[in-house]
This record gives structure tokens, sequence and C-alpha cells, in this order.
């Protein structure tokens, strides 16, 4: 089957906006044409949002608490709320934010899941087989390792709360299996920092209180970093020196972290990165795009439009309300766009 759209293009790895035709093969993008057309919608990759918890989307409003209470295993309000909530609840609570993903123009994601292999078993199920959102989904252990068997690795907490030695062989077991391993570091405060660096994971969250000694660390080990602007904001950890980590060459990708505090929008991410952080309208696309793909492993196939790669689009009305009017279209795409400007998604 071939189908073939007009519009404004955020094409290739530049994401550069340009007028024409784009044409699609058996779920594959087989051509981008160049040319002089009436470009009434943008044409945009979708997200990829590189940093979830998904289990939180049982509980949706939480207290203004410090982030310590709300978060920190094993006694911190979520997980307390986690521990009481049924199966069937929880699947049916992450199934809506999964849908709200798909809707808000998301295509991939990755998941720091807790609650051992039930916990991971939850996920799979609100997932089911949807073609539309690609997983890397990471379990950490409840009382054994046997989560392993059922997802793409380990995603763990702070380094400040867990022993050293019982971290140390849980990455062991990991790598054994052949799987991903990534940590929280750096949120709340840098004392963990060196110590998750001693581990080399695939990838760090967050570093929201990194200095420059932390940041050159990080890009001589070449570890990719994920950033939660909206989410370290509210639980008051700061935000993350995002252009001293690009500006050491590191590759920097972007999440929406727990449910409980942000909406899986990537849109509402990306117009307040740009608007509070990152005054670069191309690169904050790009972190939300692309440099997450990167991070998944998916790079070859999405977060960007070229040629050969899976035709995972958001098309979007610049003559609605809020885009009628817009000069530069990369950049309303970023600090503008919503939700509701999605007129259809590929």
């Amino acid at each position: 089957m071939e189908q073939t759209f007009k519009g404004t293009i955020i094409s290739g790895d530049e994401f550069e906006p340009v007028d024409g035709y784009i044409t699609i093969k058996n779920g594959l993008i087989q051509d981008i044409e160049e040319s002089k057309v009436a470009a009434d919608v943008i044409i945009a990759p979708c997200f990829v949002n590189a940093h979830t918890h998904l289990g939180d989307s049982v509980i949706k409003d939480p207290p203004f608490l410090p982030l310590s209470e709300l978060v920190q295993p094993p006694h911190g309000l979520k997980h307390r709320i986690l521990r009481k909530t049924p199966h069937v609840e929880l699947v049916s609570s992450m199934k809506a934010s999964l849908n709200d993903m798909i809707k808000t123009g998301t295509c991939a994601f990755c998941d720091f899941r807790e609650g051992g292999l039930p916990g991971v078993q939850a996920l799979h199920e609100a997932l089911g087989y949807d073609p539309r959102l690609k997983s890397l989904v990471l379990g950490r252990p409840d009382t054994d390792m046997n989560y392993l068997d059922y997802c793409d690795g380990t995603g763990l907490s702070s380094m400040n709360d867990l022993e050293l030695e019982y971290v140390r062989d849980i990455v062991k077991q990991t790598r054994e299996k052949g799987k991903r391993f990534s940590i929280h570091a750096g949120e709340t405060d840098f004392t963990d920092i060196s110590s998750a660096l001693e581990l080399h994971p695939d990838f760090l969250i967050h570093l929201t209180n990194a200095d420059e000694k932390h940041i050159m660390d990080i890009a001589d080990l070449n570890i990719p970093v994920t950033v939660c602007p909206r989410s370290n904001y509210i639980t008051r950890a700061g935000v993350p020196p995002i252009g001293k980590m690009l500006d050491a060459g590191i590759i920097v990708s972007v999440g929406t972290d727990n449910v409980m505090l942000n909406s899986v929008n990537m849109f509402s991410e990306m117009e307040f990165l740009v608007k509070t952080k990152l005054y670069d309208d191309r690169q904050v696309f790009k972190l939300c795009t692309l440099n997450g793909a990167k991070q998944l492993g998916l790079d070859k196939e999405l977060g960007s439009i070229k040629k050969g790669k899976k035709a995972r689009l958001i098309i979007l009305n610049k003559k609605s309300d809020n885009m009628q009017g817009i000069k530069n279209p990369l950049s309303s795409l970023v600090r503008r766009a919503r939700p509701d400007d999605i007129i259809n998604i590929i």
C-alpha cells in the first residue's frame, strides 16, 4: 500500500523544514520530494519519551511533598500506593497513559518498572501487541531477579537508596543476561553520581545536580543522559545543566518521568524546556525525538524523517486557531504546538 502526503516536512536528522511530498509504502518512508505546495500542515517525526514511570498512573494528584517522601523506595508515597493497588487497576491505569502517549504523538518510550516480575508483567499486559508503541522496559528486583527474563534490563533508583554490593550483583546478573542497565543519579544532590558512574550504566537519568567535573566524566565514558525538566522543576530538584552536557558531546534525551507529577505529553515537555533552559528550537526537538531513539537503540528506524525509516509521523494543522499565522514551522512546533493541533498520526 502506498500513501502520499504533502505539507511542510520537518526533514532529516537536522530537522530542516521543507515543503513537498512524502511517500510511504508498506509502513516505510519511500521518498521525500521538495516541491512548492500549498503547505497547510506540518509533518513531523513522532516523539520518543525516554523516561517514564507508568506505574505512577494510579496516583495523578499527589500532595506537594519532598521528593524523598514521594518516590524513595521502599516507603515513599508511590511505593506504598503501588503495593496496595490491585493488578487490574494498575494495568488499567497504565493502559490509559499508553493511550495518552499515542494520542499526543509519542511512538516509543523507556519505562522504569517497579514491582519485580509482577510489575513488568502488568506493563506488558497494558501494552498488549499495539504496533503503535515501541518500548524499552527496565524492571527492578522485588524478591529475586526473575523479572530479567521478561524485560529489556534493569532500571534502578539512586545509589543512595541501595547497598553497593547489592547493586553490583544486580548489574552483574543483568549483564550476564545481555541486557541493559540504567540508574537515576544526581537528582537531589551530587553524592550518588560518582558511584553510579563506576557501574558503567548504558544511560543515566536526571543529573540535575551534576557539576562540570561530573559532566566531563560522563562525556569521557560516553554515557547518554536522560533529563526530565518538568519533573525536576516541580520537585524543586532544579533544572539540569543541559547546555553544558551538550557542549561536552553527551547525547541528551528527554522524558516526562513520573506520571503522578506530569502527563506523558511531550509537547508540554518541549515548551517548558525551550522557554526555561535551552533556547534552541532545533536542539530541543532533537532531544525529544532522535536522541531518545538513540538511547532506546531505535534511531535506525525512528526519531527523524528519512528515506528507509519507519513512517511514524505527526501531522499538525498550520491553520488551527493556535497555529494560524506562524512563520517558522519548527519554532512554532516546539514552542506552541499542542495535541489538539494534531489532525493525523501515522
